[in-house]
């Protein structure tokens, strides 16, 4: 059985992306694109929400993607993706399906389906969902080592208290800090 991993790079205070949904404030460096590689090696499928995907698909098609990091380019290509929406009318990023009603039940079961990790990338909304539903097994923050002043909070769409345990820590030469949590009670 997979495990349902989200990845969220944050800001130290709190905030996913700007107001306007820039990320220029990641910090990414070849310490990072290593990373990335290897938790796309352990992953089967990415999961993504309407905006990011829509995002991702643009960038990672894109010439200037091959250029930036092409190890996780290559990844991001070949694994199978996953979209949740129900407005998205065709996903175009190969190779690709929408799913567009039962979110919840459909993850968990494609949970079943799978050996490696579905991880979700970015799409904090998707996260806060499926974080209250219990079918997040993992939840994987980036602390870059810049603070925004305002912003769109990480898990702002949560609509109650959710308590995580705390599992990996990790300290990255820019300054990054990774840090792993389990929600409490997650199936």
């Amino acid at each position: 059985m997979g495990k349902l991993a989200a990845f969220l790079m944050v800001s130290m205070d709190g905030f996913h992306a700007t107001p306007d949904g820039d990320l220029d404030w990641h910090t990414v460096n070849p310490e990072f694109h290593r990373f990335a590689v290897a938790q796309l090696d352990r992953a089967d499928v990415l999961v993504f929400g309407r905006v990011t995907y829509t995002a991702m698909a643009q960038f990672w098609t894109s010439p200037m993607a091959e250029e930036v990091d092409h190890e996780t380019a290559v990844r991001m290509k070949r694994l199978r993706k996953v979209v949740c929406s129900r407005t998205l009318e065709e996903a175009p990023w190969a190779p690709s399906s929408i799913i567009r009603d039962d979110v919840v039940g459909a993850l968990a079961r494609l949970k079943g389906e799978t050996d490696g990790d579905l991880l979700i990338l970015g799409s904090a909304s998707l996260i806060a969902t499926l974080t209250e539903a219990g079918v997040l097994d993992e939840l994987r923050l980036m602390i870059a080592p810049v603070a925004l002043g305002q912003g769109r909070p990480a898990l702002e769409a949560l609509s109650r208290r959710i308590t995580f345990d705390l599992g990996d820590v990790r300290r990255f030469e820019s300054g990054n800090l990774f840090l792993t949590y389990r929600p409490v009670g997650a199936k």
